[in-house]
C-alpha cells in the first residue's frame, strides 16, 4: 500500500496508463527562476515527453489534476545516511546489527522519498547496506529515492571514518579504513566491486567520531590523490568530508567533486573551489537538532563540544562561499537527524545568505550536475525523468512550503497524492 497524508492509496489506482498526463497552475522552472502557468506534462515510460500550455481546454483522461498546485522538479540530497537511526548516537549505535540497520534503512528510504527528495546520494553504510537499499528499490520491493551509494567510507585508522569506541581488546575497525596510497586504491576497487556508485572518505576529523579533532587533516595529499585517481579511472565522483582548512585545501587539489561540510574554509579554499568547479555541501541546519537533541540521543558530551563551535563557524562560511559563488549543492546530513526533516534545511540556506533560487537550484540542477545526471533529472523538462514534486503555494516566495510537499512522483510512478475530491 501507498500512504498519503490525505489517506491511502492502493497500488492499481496509481498504476502507469501507457500515457499519463499532470496538470497544475504552475511549475519552476529552475534554470530561469521563472514560473510556467498552466502546465500540462505528457508522460510517457517514467519520462516527460511533452509539456504543452493548457489554456482551460479539458483535461485528457488519465490526468492527475493539481488545480491550485505549483510543481517543482523532485529535491535531490547530497549527503544522507539512511541507515541510520538518528536516535541511537554513540555506543547506542553498537547494538544494531547490520541485518538490522538495514532494514531501518527500509523506513528511512520511503520517508525521504514522501517528503519529495527523489533522489539521494548516501554517503557511507555499513556492510554494503547502502547498496541492499538501493538494489531493492531498483527491483521494485521497496519504496524509496534513486540512490547513489558510497557503501564504506574510506578513512584512516583511528579517524573519523573508523569506529574508536571501543577499546583494543575488542579489535574493532571499520570496514573502510584503509591507508597509504596502495591501501586506499585498494578500497575504492572494493567498494566498486560491491556496488558502490561514489567513493566518499575522510579528509579530516569529525563531529561525531571519539577522538578525533575536526581541524585536523587526516589522509595525506598523496593518499587522497590515489583515491581520487583510482575513482575517476574508474568513471565514480568523489566526496570528501573535510572540516578542517588544510583537509578542505588537500581534497580540492587532490581533485575531489565535493566537499562535505567545508566548516572551516578560507578565501584560499573558496578561491581554489572556484577554480576547480569542486562543489560545497554544506549541512547548516543538523547543529540544531545535535545541540538541542543530541544528548539524549546518545551522542557524546565530546561531540557535542565540538559542535558548539563548528556549527556557527559553518553557518558564517556558508553566507561566504554563497556570496563568492562557489557551486554549492543541498546537503542535510539527514541520519544525524531525523529522515523526512530534509527540506527543513531550505529556510537556513536562505537564513545564511541564499535567494529561494539558488536553494532550489542547490537541490536540483546543480546536484543532478554533479552527479553526472543532468540529462536525466533535476528540472522539469522535456526528455527528463518525471520526477515531480507539488506544493501549495510558490516556493520562491515561500521556501519553507518545501517542507510539506503533498504530491510526489518518481520515473512516472506516484507515491503521494492529496485526497481525491
Amino acid at each position: 500500500m501507498l500512504f498519503s497524508v490525505f489517506g491511502v492509496f492502493s497500488l492499481n489506482t496509481l498504476a502507469i496508463a501507457d500515457t499519463q498526463f499532470v496538470y497544475a497552475d504552475a511549475f519552476v522552472n529552475v534554470k530561469t527562476g521563472k514560473l510556467v502557468t498552466r502546465p500540462l506534462l505528457e508522460i510517457q515510460d517514467g519520462k516527460i515527453v511533452k509539456i504543452t500550455a493548457n489554456k482551460r481546454a479539458p483535461l485528457p483522461q488519465n490526468t492527475v489534476d493539481l488545480s491550485g498546485h505549483t510543481l517543482v522538479p523532485g529535491l535531490t540530497d547530497m549527503h544522507v545516511h539512511l541507515t541510520i537511526d538518528p536516535q541511537k548516537h554513540g555506543y547506542a549505535g553498537l547494538a544494531s546489527s547490520l541485518p538490522r540497520v538495514t532494514l531501518v534503512g527500509v523506513k528511512h528510504a520511503k520517508a525521504t522519498l514522501l517528503a519529495g527528495f527523489t533522489t539521494v546520494r548516501n554517503l557511507g553504510a555499513p556492510g554494503f547496506s547502502d547498496v541492499a537499499l538501493r538494489d531493492a528499490i531498483n527491483d521494485g520491493d521497496i519504496e524509496g529515492p534513486r540512490m547513489f551509494v558510497a557503501g564504506s567510507s574510506l578513512g584512516v585508522t583511528g579517524g573519523h571514518c573508523d569506529n574508536n569506541l571501543l577499546p583494543a581488546e575488542y579489535k574493532v575497525t571499520a570496514d573502510g579504513v584503509a591507508d597509504g596510497p596502495w591501501g586506499v586504491r585498494k578500497k575504492v576497487r572494493e567498494n566498486i566491486k560491491y556496488g558502490a556508485t561514489v567513493i566518499k572518505f575522510c579528509a579530516t576529523g569529525g563531529v561525531l567520531s571519539k577522538g578525533t579533532k575536526v581541524g585536523v587533516q587526516q589522509y595525506t595529499l598523496e593518499e587522497m590523490q590515489a583515491i581520487v585517481d583510482e575513482a575517476h579511472m574508474r568513471g565514480l565522483t568523489v566526496a570528501a568530508h573535510a572540516h578542517g582548512t588544510e583537509g578542505i585545501i588537500s581534497a580540492i587539489k587532490a581533485g575531489v567533486d565535493s566537499i562535505e561540510h567545508a566548516s572551516f574554509i578560507n578565501d584560499e579554499a573558496i578561491s581554489l573551489a572556484k577554480k576547480n568547479g569542486t562543489y560545497f555541501s554544506m549541512d547548516i541546519y543538523v547543529t540544531e537538532f545535535i545541540l538541542s537533541e543530541g544528548k539524549n540521543a546518545g551522542i557524546l558530551e565530546e561531540s557535542l563540544a565540538k559542535e558548539r563551535t563548528v556549527g556557527k563557524k559553518q553557518r558564517e562560511n556558508f553566507r561566504k562561499a554563497v556570496k563568492a559563488g562557489v557551486n554549492m549543492v543541498f546537503g542535510s546530513d539527514a541520519g544525524v537527524y531525523p529522515h523526512g526533516d530534509n527540506a527543513k534545511q531550505f529556510s537556513r540556506m536562505l537564513e545564511f545568505g541564499m535567494t529561494p533560487l539558488q536553494a532550489l537550484q542547490a537541490a536540483t540542477i546543480n546536484s543532478a550536475k554533479l552527479l553526472q545526471q543532468e540529462q536525466l533529472f533535476g528540472s522539469i523538462e522535456e526528455g527528463k525523468m518525471a520526477d515531480i514534486v507539488a506544493i501549495k503555494g510558490n516556493p520562491l516566495d515561500d521556501i519553507s512550503l518545501l517542507e510539506n510537499v503533498v504530491f510526489v512522483m518518481k520515473e512516472g510512478t506516484v507515491y503521494l497524492q492529496p485526497a481525491l475530491k
